[in-house]
């Protein structure tokens, strides 16, 4: 009975994985290529989203730290702007989202972007990397591409299966004689996901935004070699980093030679935007 049960729910799990499994892109000329596994609709992650994120608006304008230096706002925008008209190469539908660009007084170096085109800059990032308008390009496009191939709902659904999947082999152990050895099972399993589906596909995450990003900014006309000189701002930022097998984001060193790698391929497309300007 209890192989039989495994059996009809390693079936099901499967037939879920492949009817969840979509591409969210276009390849783009950097060529970023994935089947994702989506058990979310789009909708439902953008509601969610923006419920999130006119909290974060909410707290920051009780705060006094939402958008208050009008000459780093129109800066962030123009820029945002910009690479928003680009988005179509990736998605179609992208330069028709509701997009909103705003700024937080806030030490942090850090930016993101949320399902949907929820755009947010702290300006740490602004302040203490210094960082040119090239540069600021290069963050908000790989924080723009994080949200055009739809890695929030991506990071969700695998989540949720990774959940449902340990509870499985709980359940199916538990009938086990042997409870200790149930337990260590659910760890192991736990542990094994952890270390093997979430970590490796969210370093993937990490490495098409960086293309995807590299691919805007070029098209919008801001130079893709300041890719390499933001990271290498971001780098001096943090003087110690888990090893990268246990990090969710590419070393510096792998992320930067991927990128140098990437820039005879988006030059073009940047000389040409300059050109048209």
């Amino acid at each position: 009975m209890a192989r039989l049960l495994s059996r009809n729910l390693f079936s099901l799990l499967l037939l879920c994985f492949l009817v969840a499994c979509a591409t969210t892109t276009k390849q783009g000329s950097v060529g970023v290529e994935r089947k994702q596994f989506m058990m979310f609709s789009e909708r439902q992650v953008e509601s969610m989203s923006l419920r999130s994120y006119m909290q974060t608006l909410q707290t920051a304008q009780k705060k006094n730290t939402l958008n208050n230096d009008p000459a780093v706002v129109e800066r962030v925008r123009k820029i945002a702007n910009r690479l928003i008209e680009q988005t179509p190469v990736f998605r179609s539908d992208a330069r028709q989202w509701k997009w909103e660009v705003n700024v937080e007084t806030n030490e942090q170096v850090n930016a993101y972007c949320m399902p949907g085109g929820k755009i947010m800059v702290f300006t740490g990032l602004i302040d203490k990397l210094m960082v040119s308008d090239d540069e600021l390009a290069a963050v908000m496009g790989h924080e723009m591409s994080h949200a055009l191939r739809e890695h929030g709902r991506e990071r969700m659904s695998l989540a949720a299966a990774q959940s449902g999947g340990v509870a499985i082999i709980a359940a199916l152990l538990s009938s086990s004689k042997n409870r200790a050895a149930a337990n260590a099972g659910v760890q192991a399993a736990a542990m094994g996901s952890q270390l093997f589906f979430a970590l490796p596909n969210s370093r993937t995450q990490e490495v098409e935004a960086d293309r995807m990003g590299l691919e805007l900014s070029a098209r919008a006309g801001y130079d893709p070699n300041a890719a390499i000189s933001l990271w290498q701002k971001m780098a001096q930022q943090s003087d110690k980093k888990p090893p990268e097998f246990l990090s969710t984001h590419p070393s510096d060193e792998n992320r930067m030679n991927d990128l140098r790698r990437l820039i005879p391929t988006v030059m073009p497309l940047y000389q040409q935007a300059k050109s048209n300007s």
